[in-house]
């Protein structure tokens, strides 16, 4: 049992009348991980979120939650389970405090002292009632309540959303403690210096469609590492030039700066050749989360227009 993958998403397709939210997604979260879910809006996030929530049925596909299914089996899964969404409603009448003792409640698997290290570490008052919350004060309290609980997968959709940096900082470290213990995160998030913070694994979305999934380390074979130097001597950078493939060169009162975007199996020669040239700087960058994205996203989108 414990092999089973903690989310596992099939061809997932949900049609609400004419429009096609999920065209066949997949999705598959394997304990331990810390999994980024990403693509803009309209891509199909919030609706395979859901599906995991088991608040929709679908109209085709195959899903299982910690190896049970969302709609039949969502007690036994939501005990196991703790969800923050991007836009939290709170009862307004009650403080703080009460929103969080009421949740709690409803789940029965609270840490207390993780709860009061949380709510130190947010700033959140928990002396104010909810009406008198801004957006960011609402997140916090639902963040907590879920970081708090001792659960086997942590869902957040959007869950910065209204955090300033600072706090942003926080949440990060809370999912890495979280890490830590082997709890498993799915972390829906337009910023993507948040995943490629926290994630060792991330699913892309296009038009309800998977165009990507895998380790970062495994996304990032695919794509190509930059080479940027600096050069005294413009008949180096010349040779270079000739020698990488996709080089190139500008000049400037400071210097020579060089280029070169190097396919994976090729940057090890490529650094080679640049360092044996003496320059006066040399930075090697693997690609970003950013570039990584784009790159795939660009191809679907490509692929999609020649099908068409």
């Amino acid at each position: 049992m414990t092999d089973l993958p903690i989310i596992r998403a099939e061809r997932l397709v949900k049609r609400f009348g004419r429009a096609i939210a999920l065209d066949g997604a997949d999705l598959t979260v394997e304990r331990g991980q810390v999994h980024g879910f990403l693509g803009p809006n309209g891509a199909g996030k919030s609706t395979t979120i859901r599906a995991i929530l088991g608040q929709i049925s679908l109209t085709s596909g195959e899903l299982e939650v910690l190896g049970m299914d969302p709609r039949r089996d969502a007690v036994a899964i939501h005990h196991r389970l703790a969800y923050v969404p991007g836009d939290v409603s709170l009862w307004p009448s009650l403080t703080g405090g009460q929103c969080l003792d009421l949740l709690a409640g409803f789940h029965g698997r609270e840490d207390r002292a993780r709860r009061d290290r949380l709510v130190e570490a947010f700033d959140l008052d928990l002396s104010k009632r909810a009406r008198t919350y801004s957006k960011g004060n609402r997140q916090k309290v639902a963040l907590v309540a879920a970081l708090a609980l001792d659960v086997d997968l942590y869902v957040f959709d959007e869950p910065t959303s209204g955090l300033d940096p600072l706090m942003e900082v926080t949440f990060q470290q809370a999912v890495r403690e979280l890490a830590d213990r082997g709890a498993t995160v799915l972390l829906s998030s337009h910023i993507l210096d948040e995943v490629e913070s926290l994630c060792s694994h991330v699913t892309i979305l296009r038009s309800g469609r998977t165009i990507s999934a895998g380790s970062l380390e495994d996304l990032r074979r695919a794509t190509t590492t930059t080479i940027s130097a600096t050069f005294a001597d413009e008949e180096a950078v010349r040779a270079l030039v000739e020698r990488i493939d996709g080089a190139e060169a500008v000049a400037d009162a400071s210097g020579i700066h060089l280029t070169a975007k190097v396919e994976r199996e090729r940057v090890a020669a490529a650094v080679g050749a640049v360092a044996a040239a003496d320059p006066l700087s040399l930075v090697v960058r693997p690609p970003s989360l950013d570039e990584l994205f784009l790159e795939h996203y660009a191809g679907a989108a490509a692929d999609d227009g020649a099908a068409r």
